[in-house]
């Protein structure tokens, strides 16, 4: 019978003396992020990706190892892959071809995607469902409708040929609904990635809550309002994050398990 300690543990070799500092600030960052969005419900099993460019001309970045939940990932378990998908350190983990696929495209074509997080969220999938997507039904949609692009379903992405449509189809936005599948957002920071994710996350599942009392029964806002709203998020979203929101964030990370930055 397997041991259940070795079951509930798993060996994670230490890279802090092994990289940058500044590569391990982003670790850091990335395995923050990764631990909130587990304690606000967002993950699925092992099956969604957040990732983070490291400097330097090659346009590695770090993925989560396929093997571990949310709650269990580190700085020192993520995986740092180059633009064919191969592991440039030593690592015991594998990674998920989907998720290389949707990252590595937006990781090549996007200098200002710097780091890329994907959720696959009951809420999400259902506004992705929506034949009209997301609607400006409430101030937190409207702050980030304007960011948004749409992706049409072509089944698991696996093929690396769809990474030309999700880039020609993203354009200049920063977020993505994938039709059918799931939500995507990305930023110069984790802590920007971050924080317009979870206002398209929070819209999602407000709009999922509005329709259930039927569309007859809405409330529209005045007209222009969405427009007005929309610029306001632009120029506020960027500095809320990093300044305000992210340090926050990392703060409560820190508090319910500073496990993370190892």
């Amino acid at each position: 019978m397997a041991d259940a300690h070795a079951l509930s543990t798993v060996e994670i070799p230490p890279m802090k003396d092994k990289v940058s500092p500044e590569e391990w600030k982003i670790r850091v960052d990335l395995a923050a992020a990764y631990r909130l969005v587990a304690h606000f419900g967002w993950d699925d099993l092992i099956f969604t990706h957040l990732s983070a460019r490291v400097p330097g001309p090659e346009h590695h970045f770090l993925l989560n190892p396929y093997q571990l939940m949310f709650e269990e990932v580190t700085a020192s378990s993520l995986v740092k892959v180059d633009m064919a998908g191969h592991a440039v350190d030593p690592t015991p983990f594998i990674t998920n071809a989907a998720g290389f696929t949707i990252h590595s495209a937006l990781h090549m074509a996007r200098e200002d995607a710097k780091a890329v997080i994907h959720l696959h969220t009951p809420d999400g999938q259902a506004v992705a469902a929506h034949a009209e997507g997301l609607l400006p039904l409430t101030q937190t949609a409207m702050l980030i409708r304007d960011e948004i692009a749409y992706h049409d379903y072509e089944g698991v992405a696996v093929d690396l040929d769809e990474r030309e449509r999700i880039i020609a189809n993203l354009g200049d936005k920063n977020a993505m609904i994938f039709r059918n599948h799931g939500t995507l957002a990305l930023g110069d920071t984790v802590g920007e990635a971050f924080l317009k994710i979870y206002f398209l996350e929070r819209a999602c599942t407000a709009q999922v809550k509005a329709l259930s009392a039927g569309e007859g029964n809405l409330n529209n806002p005045p007209q222009g309002t969405p427009e007005v709203a929309a610029a306001q998020g632009k120029a506020s979203l960027k500095m809320g994050a990093n300044m305000l929101a992210w340090p926050a964030l990392l703060r409560k990370a820190y508090r319910l398990d500073p496990s993370f930055a190892t």
